[in-house]
């Protein structure tokens, strides 16, 4: 877990988001990457700017970075990065990658399967017919696969979002 994220995470929370993601990448110039959503999943072009100009007062006001660096304000897309242990659950029946941290007793670090959910905080997925399961703490990188189920899933979730907009604007 970066420095920031305690720091950053209410911020995000402040501004009606959730954080998905932050990552402070080197270099010449720094790179904050924030990856956010709204409670309801979604996050479009508008809240990517909406919550950078929040997040910028914020970080101008507080300055919890030294020197200079760009913000960078994303959604996670359809192929996200799961980063919570509730992410496991809430896309059981996906598939993902999942990068262990430190390679598993068959010396494999890297593996895709079908996601079964968790088992306390172990997560669970079907890898080639062979179920597996990972502590949460072990895996150092996850994401969705983007599949043609993926795909149509978010596109259903779209059109009912839209919908329910539209409903609310006419009432």
């Amino acid at each position: 877990m970066s420095q920031l994220e305690p720091i950053v995470a209410p911020a995000v929370e402040a501004a009606g988001y959730r954080l998905v993601r932050l990552r402070l990448i080197g270099g010449k110039t720094k790179t904050l990457q924030i990856m956010a959503e709204r409670p309801d999943g979604r996050m479009d072009v508008e809240d990517c700017a909406r919550l950078s100009r929040a997040l910028s007062e914020f970080l101008d006001r507080e300055d919890p970075l030294e020197g200079e660096y760009v913000l960078e304000v994303s959604s996670p897309g359809i192929d996200r990065p799961l980063t919570r242990l509730t992410d496991f659950s809430r896309w059981s029946g996906h598939e993902a990658k999942l990068e262990l941290a430190a390679p598993d007793a068959t010396g494999r670090k890297r593996f895709r399967g079908l996601l079964l959910g968790l088992d306390g905080n172990d997560v669970v997925v079907d890898v080639e017919g062979q179920r597996l399961r990972f502590p949460f703490h072990s895996i150092a990188e996850a994401r969705l696969v983007l599949t043609d189920r993926l795909i149509q899933e978010d596109l259903k979730a779209r059109k009912h979002s839209a919908e329910t907009a539209a409903k609310a604007v006419t009432n």
